[in-house]
């Protein structure tokens, strides 16, 4: 009578044990390749293949459902046509090549970011034409596609014999109810019982990223792409963390005493003003590493680094995260980073205290300058909407475009553009700020041929070497130029190229360049203290003399004697403070870790709480994301 009652759902439990079985074969590939990086323990092992398990068997419960609704409830007699045994011939064999070809990108995702699908992978849906270009260029994605068609038709052909005979036995309604009733309710408490938390039981990163499922994890991100910081972190009172922060910018205590304006304060001149013109260019994925003026001796960048030594090289700086949106937003707002999706791309996030609105005030012309398309991750919409007039790529004809790619157009197309932009600006007698944001170093790697020594399309160092020929035929031609004298040129990193680490938050996977360069103001210097993304626009600002009203997060690092140094660091929900060689980091659930970093390696050893410490991390985020929530951060 068992058979008899489960014969029916015999192809939904072979796509049950399918799954599971590669989703176990995806775990041990991970492993494998992640081998130097895991923490080998039997605790930790037993971590990634007990909560592996368990998340495998929760996301195939859930994703058989609609094969086990429609096995359970379709009439016999339809069930046993030769129409419907090929109809679930063919959903066997998309199901299969699915799975097989969600593990391939799986692989690709891991190596790009060494995590399982995240809060990236959800946000690239949005953006399909420039993924699914940057997978074509990147990828030999016919060939893989056709090897995956033929392994999932030669699997499919192995469990064809198990679906005839799922098709031949009659099982009446009522026999079929208990076991349908069973899968039905399993994957509801499936849905209901799991924890995307449990997989965070290790201090290893890799060892947590390898005992979750990655379609679970996509699921997650995708439900939970905002968080609010209220609902899910620590906070402080109030005025409690009001005072803290004005405490840390040098404000008297309780002024304002307006919660709608707890940032708000004077930047009095120190000097006469400088109406000097601005050009910020910030950097794809440039981490620190790559130059030669931190010890990289491949020889990438010979024109940042002689420009380092010319001007003022930042040694000490730190990205406020790992995606492009977070180093705009930190560069832009000068605000630490709030949990969730990057303010850069959420709604309702025109008219903001911004850069370009304090240089609009000051009567400059402000420009955001885009190799790509503005409208991807909505950088059109938020810098149109705070004070920057954008251009992209459509500003450029065909026939003046050197190279190409999904991403946008080579970096010295780009920077011919900016170059035209500003010569403008100069002409109408109008200072400038222009932000300029580069989009070669970006995979595919490709870039023209014939400008440096590494060939296109071979990877990264190739794409940083080309940026860095970019950036340094700009700064000759623009050396040229009536405007030169009186420019600053600020070249700072948007994120690193990597943020894998054993730690939730390797700091050594946040340590960005950045070189300001006024050969006729700013002497050449090392400046080696601790600096956040976010006390660039401020620092800008300070070095121009502006007096100004400020409700920025940041410091100006050359002219404020009062704070103290910190820098922030971030993942979409994990917020890293770092102040005096030590980091706290608020993670939902209200929990708060300490420890101590090593900044050469990222590795980081728990420390005990300290609640000053604490209370400063608090202060920063909780009114961050208070002001911007209640619409208090505009200008």
């Amino acid at each position: 009578m068992f058979k008899l009652q489960t014969s029916r759902f015999a192809l939904v439990i072979a796509v049950f044990v399918l799954l599971c079985s590669i989703s176990f074969l995806t775990r041990i590939v991970l492993l494998v390749d992640s081998a130097a990086s895991i923490d080998w323990s039997f605790g930790n092992l037993a971590g990634i293949f007990g909560l592996g398990l368990l998340f495998d068997s929760g996301v195939a419960l859930f994703t058989v459902l609609p094969l086990s609704i429609y096995v359970w409830l379709m009439p016999d007699r339809w069930y046993r046509s030769k129409v419907n045994r090929f109809f679930l011939l063919l959903i066997f064999f998309l199901t299969v090549f699915l799975l097989l070809f969600n593990a391939i990108s799986e692989w690709f995702f891991w190596q790009e970011f060494s995590v399982r699908y995240n809060f990236i992978a959800v946000d690239y849906l949005v953006y399909t034409t420039e993924v699914i270009g940057n997978i074509r260029q990147s990828y030999p994605v016919n060939s893989i596609i056709a090897v995956l068609v033929v392994i999932s038709a030669g699997i499919t052909g192995a469990f064809s014999g198990l679906l005839m005979w799922s098709t031949r036995s009659s099982v009446r309604f009522r026999q079929r109810l208990l076991p349908g009733l069973s899968l039905l309710l399993l994957a509801v408490a499936g849905y209901f019982a799991l924890d995307a938390k449990w997989k965070n039981f290790s201090s290893n990163q890799f060892v947590n990223e390898l005992s979750g499922n990655g379609m679970y994890d996509f699921g997650h991100a995708f439900w939970h792409n905002e968080l609010d910081y209220a609902t899910f972190y620590r906070t402080l009172d109030l005025h409690k963390a009001g005072s803290v922060l004005q405490s840390e910018l040098g404000m008297p205590a309780g002024e304002p005493a307006d919660s709608a304006h707890l940032t708000l304060r004077n930047i009095p001149a120190t000097g006469p003003e400088k109406r000097m013109n601005v050009v910020m260019i910030s950097v794809e994925s440039l981490s620190a590493d790559f130059l030669g003026s931190f010890g990289n001796q491949q020889g990438l960048t010979p024109n940042l680094d002689s420009l380092a030594a010319r001007g003022v090289l930042f040694t000490n700086l730190y990205a406020s995260g790992t995606r492009t949106v977070r180093g705009l937003e930190a560069l832009t707002l000068s605000i630490p980073p709030t949990p969730g999706q990057s303010i850069v791309k959420r709604p309702g996030n025109s008219g903001l205290f911004s850069l370009g609105s304090v240089f609009r005030k000051q009567g400059y012309e402000s420009r955001y300058i885009y190799g790509g398309y503005g409208y991807f991750d909505n950088m059109t919409a938020f810098f149109s909407g705070n004070g920057y007039e954008v251009t992209d790529r459509n500003a450029i004809d065909k026939k003046d475009i050197h190279y190409q790619n999904i991403w946008g157009v080579a970096d010295e197309d780009l920077f011919t553009l900016s170059m035209r932009l500003l010569d403008g600006d100069f002409k109408k007698g109008k200072p400038f700020f222009a932000h300029i944001m580069t989009v070669s170093n970006h995979r595919p790697f490709t870039y023209p041929e014939g400008r440096i020594d590494i060939p296109s399309h071979t990877g990264r160092e190739g794409a940083v070497k080309y940026t860095d020929y970019a950036i340094g035929k700009f700064m000759r031609e623009a050396a040229s130029k009536p405007w030169f004298a009186n420019t600053l040129f600020v070249i700072v990193a948007d994120h690193c190229a990597s943020s894998a680490g054993k730690v939730e938050l390797p700091v050594n996977k946040y340590h960005i360049p950045m070189v300001m360069y006024a050969p006729e103001v700013l002497k050449p210097q090392k400046f080696d203290g601790l600096t956040a993304q976010v006390d660039v626009a401020p620092t800008i600002l300070g070095l121009l003399n502006f007096s100004y009203l400020s409700k920025f997060f940041g410091r100006d690092v050359f002219h404020d004697h009062i704070s103290v140094p910190r820098a922030f660091i971030s993942t979409y929900q994990s917020l890293g403070y770092l102040e005096g060689g030590q980091l706290v980091i608020l993670e939902p659930n209200k929990k708060v870790s300490f420890y101590k970093p090593d900044f050469q390696t990222g590795s980081a050893v728990q420390t005990k709480p300290d609640t000053d410490l604490e209370a400063r991390a608090i202060a920063n985020y909780q009114v961050a994301a208070f002001l911007y929530s209640h619409g208090f951060y505009n200008r």
